[in-house]
């Protein structure tokens, strides 16, 4: 933990927390702060037990704040935002909110991979596009969200979604999020029906399960909530709190039958249980597939919902997890338990 701690290893992040005696503070693993000594450092495996310890928290890694949430100093903006997704927000506009452009550039570079402005008008063309999948003209579209011409609002929707109005008409929309976690942030996927897509945003292979989601539904991708997405972060909410332990999210999972065989038996492991590869194999009838099975296992594109963290080594060890094993370990201590 020490190592860990002194050389911010982010790998360790949410398994403990580093009180430092010297200060009274306590940080996350990789808190940009200036490094104490060795001797003046106490660790604690939750924000809790560092408070009841006395330490408060650290005002710049903010541990006791879900890695990937939102700022209070963004939360006006935001709201602003969710209030009226068709505004055309200009520098001028978010100094009115006190708030500084080049901040809140940073910060949605950081957590979102673009710009405000561009978030912003991401929500607007996939109002758009909405508008136009249920029948509106494409230059009504244009210029009900504040266009000018057509060919701005062409331009605008090709650069962000890589095709024509046209065209998108006839894709599936995939509404898209981060969401915080105890564990960090996760990226969720949604179409108006049913989730598709819950991985930690940090996951190696996160953007090959976006190809494939794309694949899979001719996805056009929005930056914004809907239905299905705000019920999931209620329903993870309540699941790290203790308080839910079946999920009743409609899923679409598509994928080979063997795939869709494996998850379907990853949803059927009780919460607060555990099975192993060689177990599935056998409930499948192929007890020769185990790696089959592993394999499929990580493939599986919803995490927690389709609880692949609940699959374990025939020796009772912890194994391999997308999120990495000390999610996998933290995730199975939620659900009471220990490895």
């Amino acid at each position: 933990m020490v190592q860990a701690f002194l050389e911010r290893d982010a790998a360790y992040q949410g398994v403990f927390y580093t009180g430092v005696r010297s200060t009274g503070i306590f940080c996350r693993v990789g808190c940009p702060a200036r490094t104490p000594r060795e001797d003046q450092l106490e660790f604690f495996p939750t924000t809790r037990d560092a408070v009841f310890a006395g330490f408060r928290p650290c005002k710049r890694c903010r541990p006791i704040e879900a890695p990937g949430a939102p700022p209070a100093w963004l939360k006006m903006l935001l709201d602003a935002v969710d209030g009226d997704p068709e505004s055309r927000w200009t520098d001028s506009d978010i100094r009115a909110l006190r708030l500084h452009p080049d901040r809140v550039r940073r910060w949605f570079q950081k957590n979102h991979g673009m710009t405000f402005h561009a978030y912003a008008r991401a929500r607007r063309l996939g109002l758009a596009l909405a508008q136009i999948r249920q029948g509106t003209s494409v230059v009504d579209a244009a210029m009900d969200h504040g266009y000018d011409s057509l060919s701005g609002f062409n331009e605008a929707f090709r650069a962000l979604l890589g095709t024509n109005p046209k065209t998108a008409k006839g894709s599936t929309v995939v509404h898209i999020v981060r969401i915080s976690t105890p564990l960090g942030p996760m990226l969720a996927g949604a179409t108006e029906e049913t989730l598709c897509l819950l991985e930690f945003a940090d996951r190696r292979m996160l953007e090959l399960q976006l190809r494939r989601v794309r694949k899979h539904f001719d996805a056009l991708f929005i930056p914004s909530s809907n239905a299905i997405l705000d019920r999931l972060a209620k329903e993870l909410d309540d699941y790290f709190r203790g308080t839910l332990r079946r999920f009743t999210l409609p899923i679409a999972v598509p994928g080979s039958a063997f795939q869709q065989a494996v998850w379907q038996q990853l949803a059927k492991i009780p919460y607060g249980t555990t099975a192993s590869y060689r177990d599935i194999a056998s409930l499948l009838g192929t007890p020769k597939s185990v790696r089959a099975v592993a394999r499929a296992n990580g493939d599986n594109r919803i995490a927690i919902i389709v609880p692949c963290h609940r699959v374990i080594g025939s020796n009772g060890d912890l194994t391999g997890y997308g999120g990495g094993l000390w999610r996998k370990r933290r995730l199975l201590e939620i659900e009471g338990i220990t490895i």
